[in-house]
């Protein structure tokens, strides 16, 4: 069955003149003439980027799923393929409700309606990985239920030995093919696809978003109903809202506009900034309106994640981006290791400088995010700098929000709305408040471990005493002991200050109450 899907692969390979990609390679470039003559048949006269998308539609979901994670790397890709594989739509038919049946089955140990209340036949939305339909607990709490199309992970796990191989072949033959690292593209699409196939990580990822906006201030997320949770199985509260594409209908019920065009910004900026944890497929299908202007999170298996150095690097270039500090923003590039050290620093300050400087004061109506990062990955290329995978999902993620802020209020200053969000953030993770923070987290281990401080040197010097260590292994020694020192005293300062922080605290609350 592998072959036979290998050469179907090969026939609308060959069909949609793909085969341009491979044979331009200077060492298979003498081909190019024989193969189509010996095709002369087919129609190549489409752009490429239209001929690899239709080719992506024909071979099935998986590639469709490939082709749209792979219209977001600009970095690596021509900007005519980008935008040409950034209109594939992830829709296809709906699976029968005899295997919705069986599934469920197999998930519970019994029948659909001995589990839930009810159960809508009709599901309300397909997509390449799984469906959903409408049903109700016992309680009567109306629910939707996700379930896993038949042995999906079976054909994703094909296709995905089948894209390895397309990739290795490429990357061997074609001229791009070191720079464009086609196996890299895979490797991480596989990461992406796997976490969509098990719905227990979906329903953690659903459960960690609306712990981080528990106060449904502005974002709504739906409740997780562990108890009825499989791995193909997921269960959550039916939310009802309006697709924040339908801008006619949410004014019609008074929704106010522009402000849910700043509330969007906001939402971004707490998900990446404060959180390090954000949804990464926000298309106008996943996100919804509640009727009092409340935003409504769907669909969980697509989750970016930063850690504190990615958050620090991208707020320190956001804020000097604002500032129009573009010595600062290669500074930044070059001091966390992603430009190299040799970077001309004033050549690249200018090549960011026209970049950015052409879109400030505008609003979001005359700013075309794609040719800004398309500048912003040339330039990048120039001068060496990788893009790393996981803020490639927030390059998406910002695309996204810009094609939903375009939408509601092209008006939307974007840089005014989030320059203040920023410079607070900035604020309390440089400030002395995050010093105190950082202090009260880590106090319970430096509890834990200072009174065993001299046990732990005793021994040391014991150890030290047993063997004659030569001239470097003292000098690594006495070196460790005076950066041990230097810990203790920090520390010691560290506590103390707390201590009186703590007593001034407490004194000025004991003035005030006096």
């Amino acid at each position: 069955m592998r072959w036979l899907r290998l050469f179907h692969i090969i026939l609308v390979t060959l069909r949609f003149g793909l085969d341009e990609f491979i044979l331009g390679h200077t060492s298979l470039r003498p081909l190019q003439r024989p193969v189509q003559v010996l095709l002369f048949w087919r129609d190549t006269s489409r752009p490429r980027g239209e001929r690899l998308r239709l080719a992506l539609e024909s071979l099935g979901p998986i590639f469709v799923k490939f082709g749209q994670m792979l219209s977001t790397r600009r970095d690596l890709i021509p900007l005519d393929l980008a935008d040409e594989l950034a209109k594939l739509q992830d829709r296809v038919p709906a699976f029968g409700y005899d295997d919705v049946e069986t599934i469920l089955k197999q998930a519970y140990g019994k029948p659909v309606l001995e589990v839930f209340q009810s159960f809508d036949v009709e599901p309300i939305a397909s997509a390449s990985v799984a469906q959903v339909h409408f049903a109700q607990l016992p309680d009567g709490r109306p629910v939707a239920v996700k379930i896993l199309r038949p042995g999906i992970s079976k054909v994703i796990e094909k296709d995905l030995k089948l894209l390895d191989s397309a990739a290795w072949l490429l990357q061997t033959l074609s001229s791009d093919g070191k720079r464009l690292k086609p196996r890299e593209v895979v490797a991480e699409f596989a990461r992406h696809i796997h976490s969509e196939l098990d719905l227990m990580l979906e329903a953690a990822n659903c459960s960690l978003l609306g712990r981080n906006f528990a106060d449904k201030r502005l974002l709504l997320v739906p409740d997780v109903y562990w108890d009825w949770c499989h791995e193909q199985v997921m269960v959550m509260e039916r939310m009802n809202g309006t697709p924040v594409s339908q801008v006619d209908h949410l004014r019609e019920i008074g929704v106010d506009i522009p402000k849910l065009a700043r509330d969007g910004v906001e939402i971004f900026f707490t998900q990446v900034f404060r959180d390090g944890f954000f949804h990464a497929d926000m298309h106008p299908g996943n996100v919804q309106v509640a009727d009092d202007g409340r935003y409504v999170a769907l669909d969980f298996g697509i989750m970016g994640t930063l850690n504190d150095e990615d958050k620090q690097y991208l707020a320190r270039n956001f804020l000097a981006f604002f500032r129009r500090d573009y010595r600062e923003v290669a500074r930044a590039h070059i001091e966390s290791g992603w430009a190299p050290k040799d970077t001309p620093i004033d050549e690249f300050e200018t090549a960011i400088r026209a970049v950015c400087e052409p879109i400030f004061d505008k609003p979001l109506k005359e700013i075309s995010f794609g040719k800004v990062l398309l500048r912003l990955f040339q330039t990048s290329r120039r001068f060496g700098v990788e893009i790393q995978p996981q803020l490639a999902m927030l390059q998406k993620t910002l695309l996204n929000v810009e094609g939903l802020g375009r939408d509601l209020d092209p008006n939307l200053d974007l840089w005014k709305t989030a320059r203040p969000y920023l410079e607070r953030w900035m604020s309390e993770q440089v400030g002395w408040r995050s010093a105190l923070d950082n202090l009260r987290a880590e106090l319970p281990y430096w509890s834990k471990i200072l009174p065993q401080m001299p046990r732990l040197i005793h021994q040391q010097l014991e150890r030290g005493l047993q063997y004659s260590p030569t001239n470097a292994e003292l000098e690594r020694m006495r070196e460790e002991h005076q950066r041990q020192t230097r810990w203790l005293r920090l520390i010691t300062v560290a506590l103390i200050l707390l201590v009186l922080l703590q007593s001034t605290a407490l004194l000025l609350w004991w003035l005030a109450r006096h």
